[in-house]
């Protein structure tokens, strides 16, 4: 099982960046898929999730509106567009597989929001 994050940098705020997470070794269709990310010093938080039945959405509140979740089935990959950043946004954001009786993670990719 892999799920490999990509598409994190150093952007000024107001700015976008598209983190991508592209998984193999699992059935993708089958999982919820999530954003998550961890700012230094504190715990790991929820960005968003997008369901694998149905394609519900869920986003935390502070960024919603601001960032939007997808996902290809046909291509395994879950994305995460995210507009309008702010420096508070700076963390290293994790992609998350979930299926009843199984979790797997990312190894994170980092974003950076200053000026």
């Amino acid at each position: 099982v892999q799920l490999v994050e990509s598409g994190g940098g150093l952007v000024q705020p107001g700015g976008s960046l598209r983190l991508s997470c592209a998984a193999s070794g699992f059935t993708f269709s089958m999982y919820d898929m999530s954003w998550y990310r961890q700012a230094p010093g504190k715990e790991r938080e929820f960005v968003a999730r997008i369901t694998s039945v149905g394609g519900y959405i869920h986003y935390r509140d502070s960024i919603e509106g601001r960032f939007t979740i997808s996902r290809n089935n046909a291509q395994n990959t879950v994305y995460l567009q995210m507009n309008s950043l702010k420096p508070d946004d700076t963390a290293v954001y994790y992609c998350n597989a979930r299926l009843v009786g199984y979790n797997y993670w990312g190894q994170g990719t980092q974003v950076t929001v200053s000026s």
